[in-house]
């Protein structure tokens, strides 16, 4: 499917050091769309980190709340974004306890302690709630997910939002590396922890905006279009 995509996003603040430390591993800037200095944990490989997080690049730092999409047969960009505005201004925030580096299977990203079953109600509601945007999963696209191993709740999702991990198969993160080797996952986190404990305050981190990011080509990088505050 040619054209623009565009996906629902948790990203920080910009000028927050949550925003600069997440950006600053991955190389990226999404806000201006240009590379920036990696900020490469002590001990890890300045030649090989940007393989390492050259798939996270593509996307930008964020939490994904509704997956990329193309938009449906006659729905704008402009639309997209009012309806942003509006569904945000009924929205309040979600706090979360904090966040930490964690290895979900091969790779490394933030999350949040524990369950948290207002961020999944939130999470849910919008991918709901934006799904009159969202154009039917082109063929190759729903053949490259079901690759993945998928339970038969997943699958259904897949066929109803056009993407697997919602619902009850949520899970809030913040990836900060590709695939990694499965002997370099542990020492990759603990690098990672560490970067994290010096440059982000601990504490509670706030889900306090929906950003809308937008990719003009598949080979693009996404970059933001519009960021909106939560009431």
């Amino acid at each position: 499917m040619s054209g623009p995509r565009y996906a629902l996003y948790y990203a920080p603040a910009a000028g927050s050091a949550l925003w600069r430390f997440g950006s600053a591993v991955l190389g990226y800037d999404a806000i201006t769309g240009e590379d920036i200095p990696f900020a490469l944990p002590d001990g890890c490989d300045a030649a090989a980190w940007p393989g390492l997080t050259e798939e996270p690049r593509r996307y930008g730092f964020h939490a994904t709340l509704k997956a990329p999409f193309s938009l449906a047969p006659g729905r704008s960009e402009a639309q997209l974004r009012a309806f942003t505005h509006n569904y945000a201004a009924s929205l309040e925030p979600v706090a979360l306890t904090g966040l930490s580096v964690s290895a979900l299977g091969s790779f490394v990203a933030l999350t949040p302690p524990g369950e948290n079953p207002a961020l999944q109600r939130f999470a849910f509601a919008l991918v709901q709630a934006f799904e009159p945007f969202r154009a039917a999963l082109g063929e190759a696209d729903r053949a490259r997910r079901l690759k993945s191993p998928l339970t038969p709740a997943q699958r259904a999702y897949l066929e109803a939002y056009g993407y697997p991990y919602v619902g009850d198969a949520f899970r809030f993160h913040m990836t900060l590396t590709g695939s990694l080797p499965q002997e370099m996952v542990a020492p990759v986190r603990l690098a990672l922890a560490q970067a994290y404990a010096q440059a982000v305050p601990g504490g509670a981190v706030a889900i306090d905006r929906i950003a809308l990011f937008r990719q003009e080509t598949r080979e693009s990088r996404f970059r933001l279009l519009d960021s909106v505050s939560l009431s």
